[in-house]
């Protein structure tokens, strides 16, 4: 608190000036709505309330500044308070009460004597100036982070629900589109990051980021993954999505592939994920999930997949880890490379007749043909599903 008591002077000044209140709120109250576009248009607060605010206003100064105690600040906590929760600003908050308080003081300085009279009268007047802008801008601030919490909060749990999918938004997901500023039928890539510790940011500032460049997008933070679904302007603007996120990545990211609608968001979380946990833990990069037909009915049916790959390279899988991975990375080249011997020898820096050798020692161990169109395209899916799931195909969960 600034204001002190006033002096006698400034007390008979007030006790003066009180019999032309009528006309002093109403002079206040001109001037505000002439000057003041926010309060001309009757924005935030119609023309009787601030009426009724600026009467209730200059009549407790007066008794302030009359010297009848110490100053009555709850209309001002109480306008701070109300003006936050319509969102006016608080710059023309301010000014308001600057130009109420200064009417006051010019009335003062049309009847102060002398020059000490005018110095206490002015003192008196911006201390109350300053007290009244104290409380104002405390309560207005308060109010603001209450409701910015209790706005981050519903987001929050919109976000939540978005990414659940299935009944969490049934029957919501118009209110969760218009809530969180998103199309119901715009397109979208889900992006899942790793976290670097319990409540930290994988990709920090990334929604302020991506609203630099024109794109919408809403984040959740859990204790190991920041997840987030983000608007795309167009299904050619996923690479520039990735592209500004790979700049600050910090450890392992996954993006789903491009999706139409924002009902289908909680199954792009689930390619994000196996986009993320196809790198090796403790890496760091951006994956985005192969939008291969194949990869998609993989990614889909985890459990089964995972069963799947065991069963048709348990041989292999079960072999000493040197041997494995080599078995292993040339039929993956094998494939890679349609089936040719040749560039499969060039991409792995080996002869053609070794590589033969590994797909016969390959198809020894499997009881498979790399003929037959069947074997074949259960070989090509237990790999699929060996790159998105790793080390989990070696001892997968029994099928109930």
């Amino acid at each position: 608190m600034h204001f002190v008591h006033p002096d006698p002077v400034v007390a008979d000044l007030a006790a003066r000036v009180e019999p032309q209140l009528p006309e002093l709120v109403k002079s206040t109250f001109e001037q505000i709505v002439e000057e003041m576009a926010v309060y001309g248009r009757a924005e935030f607060v119609s023309h009787e309330e601030l009426r009724a605010s600026v009467t209730a206003n200059l009549h407790s100064a007066m008794r302030t500044l009359k010297g009848e105690g110490s100053p009555d600040l709850s209309q001002a906590a109480a306008t701070g308070r109300a003006r936050a929760l319509k969102g006016a600003p608080l710059p023309e908050l301010l000014r308001a009460y600057r130009i109420g308080l200064t009417e006051v003081w010019y009335r003062f300085v049309d009847l102060a004597v002398d020059r000490d009279a005018l110095v206490a009268a002015t003192t008196a007047i911006w201390a109350l100036i300053d007290d009244y802008a104290e409380v104002l801008t405390t309560s207005y601030r308060d109010t603001t982070a209450e409701v910015l919490l209790a706005q981050q909060t519903r987001r929050s749990a919109l976000v939540e629900a978005l990414f659940a999918g299935g009944a969490a938004i049934e029957g919501t997901l118009w209110d969760i589109a218009r809530v969180l500023e998103l199309s119901l039928d715009g397109t979208y890539v889900v992006v899942a990051a790793e976290t670097p510790g319990l409540g930290r940011e994988a990709l920090p500032q990334a929604e302020a980021r991506l609203r630099e460049h024109h794109h919408a997008s809403a984040w959740r933070l859990t204790p190991d993954l920041q997840v987030g679904v983000v608007s795309l302007r167009g299904p050619q603007a996923a690479s520039t999505i990735v592209g500004l996120l790979r700049e600050n990545v910090i450890g392992r990211v996954g993006v789903s592939p491009v999706y139409s609608g924002l009902g289908n968001t909680a199954r792009a979380l689930h390619l994000a994920r196996v986009a993320l946990s196809s790198m090796s833990p403790g890496s760091t990069g951006m994956v985005q999930f192969n939008e291969s037909p194949l990869a998609g009915l993989v990614a889909s049916a985890p459990e089964a997949s995972v069963q799947l790959a065991h069963d048709v390279l348990r041989p292999i899988l079960q072999l000493p880890g040197e041997e494995r991975n080599v078995l292993l990375l040339t039929l993956r080249a094998w494939f890679e490379c349609q089936g040719s011997t040749r560039l499969t020898g060039e991409r792995m820096f080996c002869h053609p007749n070794t590589i033969r050798h590994r797909l016969k020692r390959i198809t020894d161990e499997l009881g498979r043909s790399l003929t037959d169109p069947a074997d074949i395209a259960e070989l090509g899916t237990a790999l699929r599903a060996l790159s998105l799931f790793g080390d989990s195909t070696r001892s997968p969960a029994p099928l109930r």
